[in-house]
């Protein structure tokens, strides 16, 4: 029998059952270190991959324009749509953490070998070793023609090249499964130039290692843009995307901005009534001329570019546009006009009858020779 003295010295019944518990609770509490710890590494890990190049030792080169005013989070996604971008969230991680303060507009050239804490620092400090000193200009209102003659001009690639490559069938097919914009109506075999009114009249900056492609693609970029942000306009204006940059171009070459609205709405007006548009500048346009004095002969042309005897819209752009244009046209102005001429002084008049058509025609002595 215990004695009661070993009895007092004797451990609480409970004493094994609270070591044990105290032991659990340390257990859950080392698991819980250990799996913040690991997601921590992991995270790290995720995070570091996420911000390196896309492609560590390419010298790839891609142009880039971070235009005046533009943020930290629209940056990113002009990257990420350049493809200088491995992982977006990252991106945007890291510009949240690195607190980008004094980003600078301009046109920069990087390579797929930065990462993006080095694109970002180049973008931060204006780095001029990496902003872009070449620059080409696509004039609104220019054809194709003279596109290439301009580029030719500043890349290792004769004028030739260029249009060659833009009427090439393989190539075209090519751009009209990337752009959602370019249909097989540029295949027709009556347009002139498939790539005409589609290269978006801007000014552009240049690599020296900058393909025929390359240059191509980056101008179809801009108008993708410029499209994009219309899109419901287009599609509700009833017009396909090809139709609407088609009128775009000839209100472009008929009337200065301040008066493409009106002329628009003329060209509606007409194209509802079932009427030719009667346009010179499609005339011209046949021949690649910019000629007000068009011949006789010149206007009796059987090319389906000749507005002026047949009805509807020719089968193309005529020539290169700018955003204002297609706004003119998608807001164009309603009246009862269905004439109108521009005299040597670029006053446009405008008529709601032939009679007074013609005769404002015989008044400025704007009559063709034969």
């Amino acid at each position: 029998m215990r004695s009661d003295r070993y009895q007092d010295a004797e451990q609480p019944a409970n004493y094994h059952q609270k070591k044990k518990k105290k032991k659990k609770k340390t257990g859950k509490v080392l698991l819980i270190i250990i799996l913040v710890l690991l997601v921590m590494v992991l995270g790290g890990g995720y995070y570091t991959i996420g911000v390196m190049a896309v492609e560590p030792g390419s010298t790839e080169e891609v142009a880039v324009t971070i235009p005046n005013g533009t943020g930290a989070s629209m940056i990113v996604e002009l990257l990420d749509e350049a493809g200088l971008i491995k992982n977006k969230t990252c991106a945007k991680i890291n510009t949240k953490i690195a607190r980008y303060s004094n980003l600078q507009a301009n046109t920069y050239v990087f390579n797929k070998g930065m990462s993006f804490p080095q694109i970002m620092n180049v973008i931060n400090t204006g780095d001029f070793d990496y902003i872009s000193k070449e620059s080409v200009e696509v004039p609104d209102g220019a054809r194709l023609g003279q596109v290439a003659d301009a580029v030719a001009e500043h890349l290792p690639y004769s004028a030739e090249e260029f249009t060659a490559k833009w009427s090439d069938q393989a190539y075209l097919k090519q751009l009209i499964e990337k752009y959602w914009f370019r249909t097989d109506d540029i295949l027709d075999d009556d347009v002139i130039f498939p790539l005409e009114g589609y290269l978006y009249a801007d000014t552009y900056y240049l690599t020296d290692n900058m393909t025929i492609e390359g240059f191509t693609e980056m101008c179809l970029d801009r108008m993708d843009t410029e499209l994009t942000s219309r899109k419901d306009q287009i599609e509700a204006s009833g017009f396909s995307v090809h139709e609407f940059l088609t009128l775009t171009s000839i209100i472009t070459k008929e009337a200065r901005a301040d008066d493409q609205a009106k002329v628009a709405g003329v060209f509606i007006n007409r194209l509802n009534d079932g009427t030719s548009l009667g346009s010179d500048v499609t005339v011209c346009y046949i021949f690649q001329e910019d000629r007000v004095d068009l011949k006789q002969s010149q206007l009796d042309s059987d090319n389906p570019y000749n507005t002026r005897k047949f009805a509807g819209l020719p089968p193309g752009p005529i020539c290169q546009v700018i955003g204002g244009a297609m706004d003119a046209l998608l807001n164009y102005e309603k009246s009862d006009n269905m004439f109108f001429f521009a005299d040597e002084n670029g006053v446009v008049h405008y008529y709601k009858d032939s009679d007074s058509f013609y005769q404002g025609i015989e008044d400025e002595g704007l009559l063709h020779d034969e």
